[in-house]
């Protein structure tokens, strides 16, 4: 009997060996449980993803919600800066008009006071002419005759 023959023999009481040992039933049972691991593994990996997609979706909802809210406060601001901005405007020219006016107002007073100085120094000049004028030419008969008649002119306008 050759080698062959010895070899053959040889591997037949090494598979009887690890039938008996039930070797096959563990290998079995071993992928069997690996089996049923990596389908939980992929049964979690499953319900994670679509955690996943809900939390996605979820934080793209409130993305948009926020979005949409800075939009309205953006939006709202823009608003509120431009009424404040007409507001200053109005009252900007309206405290313009008014100290224009004032200043107006000034410059009438200033005027018809520099006005009224002018003819109270025009009538103090004229008096003053007048009294030299009239002292020089009048004597004091006709002084008194003067005096007279403008106390008297004075007495009619009172009564």
């Amino acid at each position: 009997m050759d080698a062959t023959f010895w070899a053959l023999v040889g591997l037949l009481i090494f598979i009887g060996i690890i039938a008996y040992a039930k070797v096959p039933g563990m290998i079995s049972g071993a992928l069997d449980k690996r089996a049923d691991q990596i389908r939980n593994e992929l049964e979690e990996a499953k319900k994670l993803r679509e955690e996943a997609q809900q939390l996605l979706a979820e934080y793209q909802r409130k993305r948009k919600e926020a979005e949409s809210e800075a939009e309205s406060i953006l939006s709202a601001a823009e608003r509120e800066a431009s009424a404040l901005r007409e507001d200053a405007k109005a009252k900007t020219e309206e405290y313009v008009s008014r100290r224009t006016a004032m200043a107006e107002q000034k410059i009438r007073q200033a005027e018809a006071d520099a006005i009224n100085e002018v003819r109270a120094s025009a009538v103090d000049l004229a008096i003053v002419a007048a009294e030299k004028l009239i002292a020089s030419k009048v004597d004091s008969k006709a002084s008194g005759e003067l005096f007279k008649a403008s106390l008297g002119e004075l007495k009619a306008r009172l009564n």
